[in-house]
């Protein structure tokens, strides 16, 4: 009953996450909503900050926008960009190596999801913050605590989505093909992998925005 328990809350967490509240975020009109948004944000800023005049609390607006145009010239700045890029794509790419198979592997079976969702459940409540004395006795000090903690916040997007993806194929894809004579891995490479595609695409994304967040 308890197992039963822990799968019922791994999939309605797929189906109430990121994923689905992402999707509702755009619509028709979203570049030119965010634009508008971007504009009356900027108009704000600028007048309040002024209002208050003290830029040591509340810089002005053209000031922020001058040294970010200069840091785009500065080899100081672009060459630590570069390296934050490169830890957040090389944790990216480890959370999709691990968490893709998972993913699927739940996904198509529910005697998998049943066995992996109390771990995964577990794991993923645990803080980002609070593998980092273990991320540094493990790992040392220098890109590899970095990469680690990257990959470890995006992994679990990653499986859910994935999940998610996979759970959302019509059951008549499968009845489909396998009245044509399919086996199970033609059933994966055929119907699985191309139809969960949009909820791996939308994990993968989220996780690079987790990456973002997680770079110390």
């Amino acid at each position: 009953m308890e197992e039963n328990k822990q799968v019922n809350r791994m999939i309605t967490a797929t189906r109430n996450s990121d994923r689905r509240r992402w999707r509702g975020f755009g619509g028709k009109n979203y570049n030119v909503g965010a634009f508008i948004a971007l504009i009356i944000i900027c108009t704000i800023w600028y007048i309040t900050a002024h209002i208050v005049d003290k830029p040591f609390l509340f810089p002005y607006l053209e000031d922020v926008a001058y040294e970010v145009g200069y840091s785009f010239t500065d080899l100081y700045v672009l060459t630590n960009l570069g390296i934050t890029m490169r830890r957040v794509l090389t944790g990216s790419l480890y959370a999709f190596i691990i968490g893709f198979p998972l993913g699927m592997m739940m996904g198509y079976s529910p005697g998998i999801l049943q066995a992996m969702s109390p771990f995964i459940n577990s794991l993923r409540q645990v803080p980002i913050m609070a593998w980092v004395p273990l991320a540094i006795v493990w790992f040392g000090i220098g890109d590899g605590p970095t990469v680690f903690l990257i990959a470890f916040s995006g992994i679990f997007t990653i499986i859910l989505n994935t999940i998610a993806g996979v759970q959302d194929i019509s059951k008549d894809f499968y009845n489909a093909a396998r009245s044509m004579g399919a086996n199970t891995l033609n059933i994966i490479k055929d119907v699985v992998l191309p139809g969960s595609l949009p909820g791996v695409l939308t994990g993968v994304r989220l996780a690079i925005g987790l990456g973002w967040m997680s770079v110390i």
